[in-house]
């Protein structure tokens, strides 16, 4: 989960702050009772409360009616929320420190939750349960469970950002394979541009807010020095800023078409690549089945590295939980690689469980094995709580870059000097 808005944050955050100051303890009402039950070797059943978020938490249900099928002392209580108002609703469950038992975390709303002390600090119990050990998942899921040193939620599901594009039309520029190298890609997509008026070779997303991230680590950058000091201006940021933008000058990547990526990638191929998610896999095969056989997905070309972004969501423990051991199992059990297969059929969600992605489903479909070579090759964007205002800005100079025609030097040092700003407060 990536996308929000820079305004909700600084103001969701003031209030946050607000609200913790002025909140004394209050018990958990909404977990409805003591922590005396299944996991602690009672009769009673215990009642634990998940919330989950958009439309895949509505699969969730069926999920947790198998687990409480194998623990008939443990009810689960799931809440979807959607994602427009969920943080809203957990900004005042911190504050009342009234809420869920389990709570899923987008990745990208890890450091503010877990800096407001809403997570639970799990380190000390991980090692009790073999499911949440560290090599059983992939290690930039696991990074974005992490912050401050503690460990504050555990991997559920994964995403990450990869290259579709039409095979035949590669085919007829002469490239049997997808395009390995930044050069490659360059190359690719001007040959497919060059097939006539109004075709193009790939679209640039103006509003993915982590592409330039992630094609910056691929050329060496570091994003931030190692006092948390931005690096957006320096020569490994802005040529891959500058790469980004050579695809719109050379008209090889079009400005406001008006086309989805299935409606490019269909037809003709008036866009025959793009970068995107898995979720994108169903969209083609479901939207566009008349391009069967002429489809694929393939990892990132590389410059130095070909590190991609790397989202998802955790499963936390909500800091007031009067059910600790519950909440724990649940989430134990959600870790299980049968488990995540389970989820993955339901909802189109990437195991982040290793074991998981030795099941058929995924083993023997040429689209995932591009997913999990890329998942080796992925990680969160820092995990800072002003992140996403310095992403969200970040797209305010590329627009004026794109549109404008800024030069781009001159842009990244006023980014990294706005960027520099948004780190002090």
């Amino acid at each position: 989960m990536w996308k929000k808005t820079a305004t909700t944050l600084i103001a969701s955050s003031l209030v946050l702050a607000s609200l913790l100051a002025g909140c004394g303890s209050k018990d958990n009402a909404a977990n409805g009772g003591s922590g005396n039950g299944a996991a602690n070797g009672g009769d009673k059943q215990v009642q634990i409360s998940v919330w989950a978020m958009g439309d895949e938490a509505k699969s969730l249900p069926q999920i947790a009616d198998d687990f409480m099928k194998e623990n008939p002392n443990i009810k689960v209580d799931v809440q979807a929320l959607p994602w427009s108002n969920a943080h809203d609703k957990l900004l005042t469950a911190v504050a009342s420190k009234k809420g869920p038992d389990v709570i899923q975390m987008g990745t990208t709303w890890i450091p503010e939750f877990a800096n407001a002390g809403a997570l639970m600090d799990l380190t000390s119990v991980v090692d009790k349960y073999p499911e949440f050990k560290e090599d059983q998942f992939y290690s930039g899921a696991v990074n974005t469970t992490k912050y401050d040193g503690k460990i504050v939620g555990i991997p559920w599901y994964t995403e990450t950002r990869v290259l579709f594009y039409r095979t035949d039309l590669l085919k007829e520029v002469g490239y049997d394979q997808p395009p390995k190298t930044w050069d490659e890609l360059r190359d690719a997509a001007k040959k497919l541009a060059d097939r006539g008026k109004g075709k193009y070779g790939i679209s640039i997303d103006m509003n993915e807010q982590s592409l330039a991230f992630m094609f910056a680590r691929q050329n060496g950058s570091k994003l931030l020095d190692e006092q948390n000091k931005p690096l957006f201006n320096q020569p490994e940021f802005v040529e891959a800023v500058e790469y980004l933008n050579g695809f719109f000058k050379d008209g090889s990547a079009p400005i406001d078409l008006g086309l989805d990526p299935v409606q490019g990638l269909s037809g003709e191929g008036v866009v025959p690549m793009f970068i995107s998610g898995p979720w994108m896999i169903n969209s083609i095969k479901t939207q566009a089945p008349d391009l069967e056989g002429k489809w694929a997905v393939a990892p990132l070309p590389a410059k130095k590295n070909n590190i991609s972004a790397l989202g998802g969501s955790d499963l936390s423990v909500f800091q007031y939980t009067k059910h600790q051991d519950e909440a724990l199992k649940f989430i134990q059990y959600m870790s299980k690689p049968e488990t995540q297969i389970k989820w993955m059929q339901l909802t189109k969600s990437l195991p982040t469980n290793l074991k998981a992605w030795e099941d058929p489903s995924l083993k023997d479909d040429p689209n995932y094995q591009a997913l999990q070579e890329q998942l080796e090759h992925s990680e969160p964007m820092p995990l800072l709580t002003t992140w996403e205002q310095i992403a969200q800005t970040y797209l305010k100079s590329f627009e004026r870059i794109v549109r404008g025609g800024a030069d781009v030097q001159k842009e990244m040092d006023a980014f990294n000097a706005e960027a520099e700003k948004i780190l002090s407060k």
